[in-house]
């Protein structure tokens, strides 16, 4: 996964902590090598899983895990056959994605204190919600992937594909600002764009905490987390009659599907503008 695939850090810690649950499982039901995992013992996996109350979606990915595993050791010579070929997980439900409306983000992203580290986060959450980045690749950015004049940031996403994602007025002048205060906080010869305190690459766990700070800071009453602002750059475009594919290419989604999600956000919006507005909507 690391080094043919060149999957993320995410990516490999996500498989190692799933393939360390099929190795527990091959542990506990005394199974003596992966040769001798048979497909009823397959199919038992993915029940012991459901049986130890884990989500849906989790028991989804560890036995995509597990069928992949056994791709590679069928390509090494290691196995004769996949037993997890044709085994299936509980049925997914999925959720809609959970956003903040307009009026939310502007409480949040308008963040008036003068501290190096309040003008940086201000940036961050800007950015977010300007381009709709995902944490990991906001942590990445480095200093000379902004183009200011250009107005936009290279980007690397999942699967290692870069694309270039549009940066909004509001998250430009905000970049702007930092990257004056960026030199009183940053270690020398660091690349990084945003930087922690000690003067080093700013960790996703440091932007999850800063982001949650000011959410109970500015009055938001919602969890908010990186994904959330993510979530509502995608809905808000939209509601604003913007186009599916071009949002697709926006939050480098490898499939539309993907992205169809939020017409269902679009038409619960829709559905509560009709039912305050219509005349023969409104209940007794």
């Amino acid at each position: 996964m690391r080094f043919e695939r060149r999957a993320s850090d995410n990516t490999v810690n996500g498989y190692r902590r799933d393939l360390g649950k099929l190795q527990q499982f091959k542990n506990q039901t005394h199974i003596q090598s992966w040769q001798k995992l048979d497909a009823r013992q397959a199919r038992l996996f993915p029940a012991r899983l459901n049986q130890s109350g884990l989500a849906a979606s989790s028991i989804h990915r560890a036995l995509s895990a597990a069928r992949s595993f056994y791709v590679f050791l069928l390509r090494e010579g290691r196995v004769k056959s996949n037993p997890f070929d044709g085994i299936s997980a509980p049925k997914l439900r999925r959720k809609l994605p959970e956003t903040l409306d307009a009026e939310q983000v502007i409480r949040l992203v308008e963040i008036n204190e003068d501290s190096d580290l309040a003008v940086r986060d201000k940036a961050m959450l800007e950015l977010f919600y300007s381009s709709g980045l995902r944490l990991s690749e906001l942590t990445s950015l480095n200093v000379d992937t902004i183009e200011l004049s250009e107005g936009n940031t290279r980007v690397v996403g999942k699967g290692n594909k870069e694309r270039v994602v549009p940066i909004g007025r509001y998250a430009l002048e905000a970049i702007r600002s930092w990257k004056l205060r960026r030199m009183n906080l940053a270690q020398v010869n660091e690349k990084a764009l945003f930087v922690n305190h000690r003067g080093k690459r700013l960790s996703a766990r440091g932007v999850q905490q800063r982001i949650k700070y000011w959410a109970t800071k500015q009055g938001v009453n919602q969890h908010v987390h990186p994904h959330k602002l993510r979530h509502s750059f995608a809905s808000h475009l939209l509601e604003s009659g913007g186009d599916l594919r071009a949002i697709q290419e926006l939050l480098g989604h490898a499939s539309l599907s993907t992205t169809q999600i939020y017409t269902h956000l679009d038409y619960q919006h829709l559905a509560k503008v009709y039912d305050k507005t219509h005349p023969r909507a409104k209940k007794k």
